[in-house]
């Protein structure tokens, strides 16, 4: 490790129900990640987890890196880290774009739905968060089923929603062939629980895959990502 070689937190939202757990995953991605950037250091920390950014950026120092672990860009990448990054006493950090926004990763999606088709004629359903806010997170997803459907040739490929229309539970369709993949960094209460309460009261009757965020090559692609060290652009997300 050399000095010229900015150190980088990755940061999620964690999750406020159960915080200490949240962190424990997160740092095991974190550890995952520096697997491929052997002369980085690298450090996790979620928002929910009281303290925890401040410590990072104590141990990491001046000068450090943040690589938002979150599925769009918007208020929080744009407006809301900086900010506690100021709060927790960062000097000259800057913030690469969200984990969301790598194309790399809108084609592992394809990848992924490609891996688990059941049969050419299955039918896909890209479940995210969205927003009541903003138009950035409903702007990523649906760009990742464009993705999908582009690289895999299926007829059905569409995106739903927890908190905007359309929503999950609105959704009509699908059949026992069809594939939900949650567009989700990891585990927690939208993916264990909200998705497949909507899921069912909408009779959808497929498989639902693990979150995005969990594939095995995850890992990879955010080194690759830290790597590039794409700083934020204007609008919070490129494809946003």
């Amino acid at each position: 490790m050399t000095d010229a070689v900015p150190p980088v937190v990755i940061l999620a939202h964690g999750q406020p129900s159960d915080p200490a757990r949240a962190a424990a995953e997160l740092a095991g991605f974190a550890a995952r990640v520096a697997e491929y950037l052997p002369d980085r250091r690298v450090l996790a920390a979620t928002l929910a987890q009281a303290g925890a950014l401040t410590e990072a950026v104590a141990a990491a120092g001046a000068g450090g890196e943040v690589f938002p672990l979150f599925m769009a860009g918007g208020w929080f990448t744009r407006i809301h880290i900086p900010k506690r990054l100021a709060d927790a006493g960062a000097v000259g950090w800057r913030v690469l774009e969200p984990f969301g926004c790598d194309p790399a990763l809108h084609d592992l999606a394809a990848t992924i739905v490609a891996e688990a088709l059941p049969s050419p004629s299955a039918q896909v359903l890209v479940a995210a968060h969205g927003s009541s806010k903003s138009p950035a997170p409903a702007n990523i997803a649906h760009h990742v089923a464009k993705v999908i459907r582009a690289k895999t040739a299926l007829s059905r490929v569409e995106a739903a929603f927890i908190e905007q229309a359309p929503t999950l539970a609105s959704v009509q369709g699908y059949d026992v062939e069809s594939l939900c993949l949650p567009f989700f960094a990891a585990a927690g209460g939208h993916v264990n629980d909200d998705i497949p309460a909507a899921l069912a009261q909408a009779g959808f009757r497929g498989k639902i895959l693990p979150p995005l965020g969990l594939d095995r090559r995850a890992p990879e692609l955010v080194a690759a990502a830290i790597l590039r060290g794409q700083p934020i652009c204007a609008t919070g997300c490129r494809h946003g």
